[in-house]
């Protein structure tokens, strides 16, 4: 019997209730019990879905009320010195003080600690709390989270497995905060505490466990796979009757095979998606202990899935192990996916037969199920018909005239070298740039967004609702921007912005005047904490019918006799950011997308804008897992990126933006991009990701080292950024810093904001003193 096996699912709600009660407990508009009773309705609304469904394993502890790794620093008591003294037992398993000032920082009752690190979760757009490790770290089972959450589900009658993130994936995936040590080295003091955590799964019952080991997937050392076999034994014998399953996604295992398939487990998740090849390979290697989770439903897209190509790869498995060792799974978590495609109604912007291709978390259960009862062979009539609907839909797809424009396409296979690149090289537009602008030592600016208060968010809902019309929206608009250029003029910033108070999100802004984009009215997917994004589907050929953001950067300009910059989406980020059409190479649709930030360039240029901001903190998150696979990215990325940012004059200022990204390995193709400026977030790591920029790679164009972390609450003091801004100046020199924050500020209050701006520009000034 072919079992159906789910490896985790959305946990902001379908409405992003989760979003709205961590917020309102942030504000102490709720308190920790009514937020409580928020996680434990969605937890349980989750897994009644799921075996409504019909999924046979259930997960459980996939639920987070901010990230899952900072939960599993928390359970295995990995707190770092600074957040001590909010240690306390809790009951529930969320010490909330604790688990929050890990996250977003703290600063209250005498107690002042910032956040800790935050970067993307491999090459998603997800973002994880970065465990940090010391050379003398002890670990401790110091929350039962995973164990309660298991007995939560069972006392509604409903079985689960437990997942945890794999012990040696955990470390690999954090950072030491002191030199002289490995932090893979601290693996036989952590396994003992996941050995206690699945001995009490075991006797409360469970009869399944996931470990996710991604890294299983990833370039890993060959001491490292001996670990995997050393470590696994001792879990297995922990887990004593307990079938643990190990499960890999985003790569295929390539040359980790051996390793993976040897393990002393009941199963291996693969993700057929990422790696379809793969398949062959294993089946030949497959011990007969072993059962295969096939992760044939894509769990980080919204198409639909190919029921037949899908049938091709599970009977192939099933005709090798039988169907009593082969499993029907999406790819990986379906945490990376919105919930729910029945809350869609929004013909207008998710037209009808664009909607009848797409499958959310809901939908993809059902794949996920019907697959497994049609390849069982014993299928019923509606299983029949959902069969011959989802050929009918895929036949749609590949025909539709919505899809395809010639002119587009002829476009893109015409650029050239010279479409890429400047006409002078840097120095010399440094020349004509700094004639133009006159800009002191160490230019303050900021990186583009300013508070968006309910008031702003309640105009763009009235205008979408038709309550107010848009001359009335637009007197609001212009009336904020306003009030945002006096106040940059007020706190004496350099270059301005215009606060983007029209736009409700980076890159939906953008998708939403584009063409060969949809958008969802409920799309929602978590980026980190209480961040939600609703990602525009590319679903045909893009391309710029009109002016973007002319008009409102444009009308900041006429307020101020400083510079305003333009503020765009980099085609990277816009293509990361969306749900990608896959019937043709991601590459083609970048070019396409930076055909039409390059219009919009010019077209900013031609209005009298001379600092353009293209925004690309996606790019290292598009970098594939495996370094065979990077270079060719990373080639045609950086060339994109210059299609849309060269075709300007010398003095037209480009600037480029990054964030929570790792730099050291891919620095010279960051230089590639030749922006004049990048601005990047290095408050987190107190400056140590400028060491990319300076150590063995001089990097040759001006830098914005980020001097405080817009994601915390928390306002730091003139002099802590006085200290970073000079740990900036001893690895890069002076003349090429700029002082910046570390991202854009439209998550943030104004009184916070205006504080923070206040201490920057003050420290700016202290560093030009001296």
């Amino acid at each position: 019997m072919l079992l159906t096996n789910n490896l985790g699912y959305p946990r902001v709600g379908a409405f992003r209730e989760l979003k709205k009660a961590n917020e309102a407990y942030w504000a102490k508009k709720i308190s920790a019990e009514e937020l409580l009773a928020v996680g434990q309705k969605i937890r349980e609304g989750n897994w009644k879905t799921q075996q409504e469904a019909g999924i046979d394993l259930i997960p459980s502890n996939d639920f987070s009320f901010y990230d899952q790794v900072l939960d599993l620093s928390l359970t295995v008591g990995n707190i770092p010195t600074q957040y001590q003294s909010l240690l306390k037992k809790d009951d529930k398993g969320y010490n909330l003080d604790l688990y929050y000032a890990m996250a977003r920082g703290f600063q209250q009752d005498g107690v002042d600690v910032t956040a800790l690190e935050m970067t993307k979760w491999f090459d998603t757009n997800y973002h994880y709390i970065v465990p940090e490790f010391v050379k003398d770290q002890t670990f401790t089972l110091t929350s039962e989270k995973s164990i309660n959450e298991y007995n939560e589900a069972k006392n509604l009658g409903i079985e689960t497995k437990p997942v945890l993130l794999g012990p040696i994936t955990y470390l690999l995936i954090g950072k030491e905060k002191e030199a002289g040590f490995n932090r893979i080295d601290l693996i036989d003091k952590l396994v003992p505490v996941y050995e206690a955590i699945l001995s009490k799964l075991a006797a409360a019952g469970a009869k399944y466990i996931q470990l996710d080991e991604p890294y299983l997937a990833l370039d890993i050392t060959a001491e490292t796979r001996a670990l995997y076999a050393r470590v696994y034994e001792k879990l297995a014998a922990a887990a004593k009757d307990v079938k643990l399953i190990v499960a890999t996604y985003f790569e295929a295992l390539k040359d980790n095979e051996e390793t993976a398939v040897n393990l002393p487990i009941h199963a291996l998740h693969i993700d057929l998606v990422r790696g379809p090849q793969q398949l062959d390979t294993l089946l030949a290697k497959v011990p007969a202990s072993l059962t295969l989770s096939l992760g044939v439903v894509e769990g980080r897209n919204i198409w639909k899935n190919d029921y037949e190509k899908s049938l091709q790869q599970i009977q192939k498995a099933v005709d090798t192990l039988g169907k009593d060792r082969v499993w029907v799974a999406p790819s990986s978590s379906l945490l990376h996916v919105p919930f729910d495609l029945e809350n869609e109604d929004n013909e207008e912007s998710l037209p009808k037969a664009v909607k009848n291709w797409l499958a959310f978390a809901k939908q993809k259960l059902a794949e996920v199920k019907d697959l497994a009862i049609l390849a069982e062979g014993d299928v019923s009539t509606l299983t029949a018909e959902r069969f011959e609907a989802n050929k009918a839909a895929a036949e749609d797809r590949r025909t539709s005239t919505l899809i395809h424009k010639p002119e587009v396409k002829d476009r893109t296979a015409n650029i050239t070298d010279d479409d890429a690149t400047r006409t002078s090289p840097f120095a010399a537009r440094k020349d004509a740039q700094q004639t133009l602008f006159n800009l002191p030592a160490f230019p303050t600016t900021t990186i583009g967004s300013f508070p968006q208060t309910k008031d702003v968010r309640k105009w763009r809902a009235d205008l979408k609702k038709g309550l107010i019309t848009q001359a009335q929206y637009d007197k609001e608009i212009a009336e904020e921007t306003e009030r945002t250029i006096r106040l940059q003029e007020q706190l004496d910033i350099d270059v301005l912005v215009h606060g983007e108070f029209e736009r409700n999100d980076m890159v939906e802004y953008f998708g939403e005047q584009l063409a060969g984009y949809a958008f969802t009215k409920n799309g929602w997917v978590q980026s980190y904490g209480s961040r939600c994004v609703k990602p525009p589907v590319i679903y045909g050929d893009v391309y710029r019918p009109a002016d973007m953001t002319v008009r409102w950067s444009s009308f900041a300009q006429t307020l101020t006799n400083r510079p305003v910059k333009g503020m765009l989406t980099g085609p990277v980020t816009i293509l990361q950011w969306s749900f990608v059409r896959n019937d043709q190479p991601r590459e083609t649709t970048t070019y396409q997308i930076a055909l039409a930030i390059l219009d919009e360039v010019q077209a900013l240029e031609k209005a009298g804008i001379k600092i353009i901001q293209i925004d690309e903190p996606a790019i290292r998150e598009g970098l594939p897992l495996r370094k065979s696979d990077q270079q060719a990215y990373l080639d045609w990325a950086v060339r994109a990126f210059r299609v849309s940012s060269s075709n300007v004059a010398d003095d037209t200022q480009i600037h480029t933006h990054m964030c929570y990204s790792e730099f050291n390995d891919i620095i010279e193709d960051i230089a590639a991009m030749d922006a004049d400026v990048i601005t990047i977030e290095t408050s987190r790591s107190q400056m140590e990701l400028l060491d990319a920029f300076a150590a063995d790679f001089k990097y040759p164009n001006d830098i914005g080292p980020g001097v405080y972390d817009i994601h915390s609450p928390r306002v730091p003091s003139t002099e802590e950024m006085v200290e970073l801004l000079r740990k900036a100046k001893a690895v890069v020199p002076a003349e090429q810093l700029w002082v910046n924050p570390d991202c854009g500020l439209k998550t943030r209050a104004w009184p916070e904001t205006k504080a923070a701006l206040e201490s920057m520009v003050e420290a700016a000034k202290i560093l030009r003193a001296e």
